[in-house]
């Protein structure tokens, strides 16, 4: 049969990989937007925590800044945390509240986060170069009727394409500083970058903040 020959010549195989991606980067997305991405718990289980040695590095901070308790939840903040409104939580490492996600991104999903834009930068790059290849053009409103549709994914998908792209390289290049989205936009207002020595203390070098992120 037709379907027996096109597996033959291996032109099933690039169909199949294209949709193994949509499936990745649909769990990708429930598992970022579902999980917890780094909840400050009560303050007796974040000092048990602590005491285990489950910490990240503190950098070296001026001593008269300490850590200051939540006015929402009432919680202890460890340094980089913050508390979103949204969520009602007070998140570790905090970025940003993802409103596609309706979840914030934080210390536990942030480099899952990052695998699902990746995963959904290859899609929308893989769907634009289907719908562009299956375009003709020709200057006639028979031929606009007829690929209306097309044309208009195509757009889409380079929207969506551009946004993704955006979001992957400024979220890639703040990872390679070791700050986050709400540090780098709110540097002024916290008290520990802005009372600090340093421009960001947080900072050990591309390599190692990579490392330490994704390892």
């Amino acid at each position: 049969s037709d379907l027996q020959k096109q597996e033959e010549r291996g032109e099933l195989l690039q169909p199949l990989i294209f949709v193994l991606l949509v499936l990745c980067s649909v769990l990708l997305y429930f598992k970022v937007s579902l999980m917890d991405p780094g909840f400050v718990k009560p303050e007796e289980e974040v000092k048990e925590g602590e005491d285990k040695g489950q910490g990240v590095v503190i950098p070296q901070i001026p001593g008269d800044i300490k850590l200051r308790r939540c006015g929402y939840c009432l919680v202890k903040q460890p340094m980089r945390a913050r508390h979103c409104q949204l969520c009602q939580h007070c998140v570790r490492r905090y970025d940003h509240h993802c409103p596609w996600l309706e979840n914030c991104v934080g210390e536990r999903n942030h480099p899952l986060f990052i695998a699902y834009l990746s995963v959904q930068l290859v899609v929308l790059l893989w769907g634009g170069h289907v719908a562009w290849s299956g375009l003709y053009f020709e200057q006639s409103r028979e031929w606009l009727q007829h690929n209306i549709f097309l044309l208009v994914c195509f757009l889409l998908i380079f929207i969506f394409t551009i946004v993704v792209l955006l979001l992957l390289v400024s979220h890639l290049y703040l990872i390679s500083c070791n700050t986050t989205t709400w540090e780098f936009m709110s540097h002024h207002r916290i008290s520990y970058l802005r009372h600090s020595e340093l421009e960001n203390p947080f900072d050990q070098g591309i390599i190692l903040n990579l490392w330490r992120f994704f390892c």
